[in-house]
């Protein structure tokens, strides 16, 4: 009892101060923003669709596509209604953001996991169809494999079973989260084949990320931005080319694109669904709760998501790789009674 009460009382206190704080004439907002993962923002389109569908008395939410890391600085900017309600993210929140988060006053998240997605590597079709492994995606892209520069030119260079064509990757910005989760799931994989650097994470953190997650940036790995539509777009114009992206924009062009197995495994729907793809990873939504009481339509718009993501739902038609029914029922519940993340479970 106590405890309802105080979230009352809090979402009141929240509720006049959204009131006074909209910044720019803005006193009130009658909008779901979000913010966040060009990954997950087709999939948020598909929800936000669903909501108005349901809600015609509503504002079809706003969705952003910022990538990953842009989103939550914007989402931690504050609370108040010039600042985002939701953060879409292809990776999970860092100890560091949730910090910043922390330090603006936004100080209970709700974190949902939506479903899954793979880092895919791709190519157009009829292209080299190079079998990679995690070693050799970390010995053609990383800017300094196992601490010395890099050299290597051709896929030759990189390991002498594949072709002497010119490596050219191109792949998300240091600003989303498919490169977070590309450093993550694959570029510190392939580092840590070397023992050597493994001890060097015990030994000296910064120097071990500077060597294991770097990128080189002499033009053979191309930042293609956010729209990984553009990324297609390019392997197609040069069917020799890699591109790295989400399953779900490899699903999408599968009439142009053939993706490219890594450790022997294709990425499909089936591999990324049982994590036996190395580049398998969860996708989230970050609800910020003091807005939940004062924002029109927030609430009702993260419960779409939970009606959205079954395995017959609508996510799973527009391409979302669908979690375990245990992950379904979990984020369910929370989507419902809107838990607040503990902190302590961040790194």
């Amino acid at each position: 009892m106590k405890k309802s009460v105080l979230f009352v009382a809090t979402a009141c206190a929240v509720t006049v101060l959204l009131a006074g704080c909209g910044g720019g004439g803005n006193a009130s907002r009658d909008t779901v923003r979000a913010v966040g993962s060009s990954t997950v923002y087709p999939f948020a389109k598909v929800v936000a669709d669903g909501f108005a569908k349901a809600n015609s008395g509503m504002a079809s939410p706003i969705i952003e596509s910022t990538g990953t890391g842009a989103g939550m600085k914007l989402f931690c900017g504050g609370v108040g209604t010039q600042f985002p309600d939701i953060a879409n993210a292809s990776r999970r929140i860092k100890r560091s953001e949730y910090d910043d988060c922390a330090k603006n006053g936004v100080t209970d998240i709700v974190e949902i996991q939506v479903g899954l997605d793979g880092i895919s590597l791709g190519e157009a079709k009829g292209g080299l169809a190079l079998p990679l492994t995690q070693t050799m995606i970390y010995k053609a892209i990383a800017a300094n494999p196992f601490g010395k520069p890099n050299t290597a030119k051709t896929w030759k260079d990189v390991d002498a079973s594949l072709p002497a064509e010119p490596i050219l990757v191109y792949g998300p910005p240091s600003t989303s989260g498919t490169r977070d989760s590309l450093k993550e799931l694959i570029l510190v994989k392939g580092c840590e084949s070397d023992p050597a650097m493994k001890a060097l994470k015990d030994s000296d953190k910064e120097q071990y990320d500077k060597i294991c997650t770097e990128v080189r940036g002499d033009g053979l790995y191309v930042d293609a931005g956010e729209n990984d539509n553009l990324i297609v777009q390019k392997l197609e114009a040069n069917p020799k080319a890699v591109g790295i992206f989400g399953f779900s924009y490899l699903e999408e062009n599968m009439d142009k694109l053939s993706g490219l197995t890594m450790n022997g495994v294709a990425p499909t729907y089936a591999s990324i669904a049982d994590f036996s793809y190395p580049g398998a990873r969860p996708l989230y939504v970050y609800v910020k709760l003091a807005h939940v009481a004062a924002i029109k339509g927030l609430k009702e718009y993260v419960a779409q998501w939970a009606a959205s993501w079954g395995k017959d739902g609508v996510l799973a038609k527009a391409g979302m790789v669908v979690a375990t029914d245990a992950v379904q029922a979990t984020n369910a519940r929370i989507a419902t009674e809107l838990t607040k993340l503990d902190p302590a479970t961040l790194k």
